[in-house]
């Protein structure tokens, strides 16, 4: 393994654990109905970390030569990933009332842990290949 290999992959799981504690954060102040939600480091840090879990992510499938719509389980980390934006926007903004928003912040952390366990698995079942 190179060094750039590591340096990527770290940053990348560095990323996807900031990622994730940082929505299960916001997903908290959101049922709270706390003020801290529009705090101004809640509203920037997400895009800063997203953006270095996406551009991480690229570079990984670049150096590895690995491609979703290739490759299976990346292709079912694509199709995780926009459904979490999805579930994770209605929880946190688009979402008419607490209850709606409650329903979707527990599919968007589904969501979120399907992604991890294709990762870990490498397998597009993810934790489904347990559950059979």
């Amino acid at each position: 393994m190179t060094t750039a290999y590591l340096i990527l992959k770290h940053l990348h799981v560095t990323c996807v654990a900031l990622s994730g504690l940082g929505f299960l954060l916001r997903g908290g102040l959101m049922l709270a109905d706390s003020p801290r939600l529009q705090a101004r480091v809640l509203r920037i840090a997400p895009h800063v970390i997203d953006t270095l879990l996406l551009a991480s992510a690229l570079s990984l499938a670049a150096l590895l030569h690995q491609y979703p719509f290739v490759q299976g389980w990346l292709t079912a980390k694509v199709l995780g990933l926009l459904a979490y934006i999805l579930c994770g926007t209605v929880a946190l903004k688009r979402g008419r009332t607490k209850g709606v928003r409650i329903v979707f912040l527990i599919l968007a952390l589904a969501c979120f842990a399907y992604i991890v366990s294709v990762a870990l698995t490498r397998n597009p079942w993810g934790f489904f290949l347990f559950l059979a």
